[in-house]
């Protein structure tokens, strides 16, 4: 199992042909392509999720937002049944391969002709409850894709 120390990396395996233990250096950038979830924390990670609220890095927000990797903006509809195809045309400019909207506490569809827009480009778009929109967000960011989530906070979830 890889241990990093500075700039190489000590990788440590057991001989099966007696109890010795052969140690090599390596240097760190072979073990490069493992990330570590921390190495997301750089950008706009979702830290906690609760009923009407979230915390994104440092920061507490109780209404509609879109966050990206880098940008936290809020947003205009405040529920599921509030949200057009111009609000989610807005997602675009973002230009994402994923986009997830985050329905409150509870999993409520739009209508197909409200996301259809955004699947003709070509994104991918899912809907989720907000634990599992935040979750899949920052998955996603760790592994560096061009994701955009929609959380929608209104107080007219059903």
């Amino acid at each position: 199992m890889p241990v990093n120390s500075g700039r190489m990396s000590l990788a440590a395996t057991q001989a099966r042909q007696g109890n010795s233990i052969l140690v090599t250096r390596v240097p760190a950038a072979y073990l490069s392509a493992m990330r570590f979830a921390q190495d997301s924390f750089s950008t706009n990670s979702i830290r906690a999720y609760s009923d009407g609220e979230i915390s994104v890095n440092e920061k507490i927000i109780n209404r509609s937002v879109i966050i990206t990797p880098d940008l936290i903006q809020l947003w205009e509809p405040t529920h599921i049944d509030a949200l057009t195809a111009e609000h989610c045309q807005l997602l675009d400019e973002f230009k994402p391969e994923v986009v997830i909207i985050g329905t409150g506490k509870t999993l409520k569809f739009p209508p197909p002709s409200v996301i259809a827009g955004l699947q003709t480009q070509g994104i991918g778009v899912e809907v989720m409850a907000h634990d599992a929109a935040c979750r899949t967000f920052n998955i996603l960011l760790a592994e560096d894709r061009r994701v955009v989530v929609a959380l929608l906070m209104g107080s007219s979830e059903s």
